[in-house]
């Protein structure tokens, strides 16, 4: 069995073992996951297919591409080779879920703040590029929003902190 196939059946089991006690704690549970795909178009390409909205975290503004599908969150910014300063992606769920990500095939180490549906930070994380380490939320979110890695402790952003500008998918 190859040191890969054995890495892929660890990450199944562990996300199997996190959906059941998160369903058994009452949540729902969405793992962003990276996969590779041949054909994944250029960093320009798929910048343009996503709508891109504006947050601000204190007073820091931030240029957030959106993942709003599951096509789009499984993409996330894999094989992205770089990302502006105040740049990011969020990932938008329309009900709160137990949500995990990792960081197989993405190139740029990243920070990722789990995020209530008030806009409350729940926790931060920072994360290895090229790694199938498993990064959860503290509890059930509606967003993550991954940045440069550092940018949340740089600009002194921490748990408790809101962001601005999701008010359109709170209901």
């Amino acid at each position: 069995m190859s040191n890969n196939h054995l890495m892929q059946q660890i990450v199944k089991k562990s996300f199997f073992i996190l959906s059941g006690l998160t369903l058994l704690l009452g949540g729902s549970v969405k793992v962003a996951m990276a996969q590779s795909s041949l054909g994944q178009p250029s960093l320009g390409q798929f910048a343009r297919e996503l709508p891109v909205v504006e947050l601000s975290a204190g007073m820091y503004l931030i240029k957030a591409e959106v993942a709003s599908t599951e096509e789009q969150q499984r993409r996330g910014l894999m094989h992205r080779r770089s990302m502006g300063q105040n740049e990011g992606m969020l990932f938008v769920y329309p009900v709160p879920v137990g949500l995990c990500m990792w960081m197989k095939n993405t190139n740029i180490p990243l920070s990722v703040a789990f995020i209530d549906g008030s806009g409350k930070i729940v926790n931060i994380e920072d994360m290895q590029p090229h790694t199938t380490t498993n990064h959860c939320g503290k509890g059930s979110v509606r967003f993550a929003l991954e940045m440069n890695r550092g940018w949340f402790r740089d600009k002194n952003i921490l748990p408790g902190s809101r962001i601005s500008g999701l008010e359109r998918w709170r209901k």
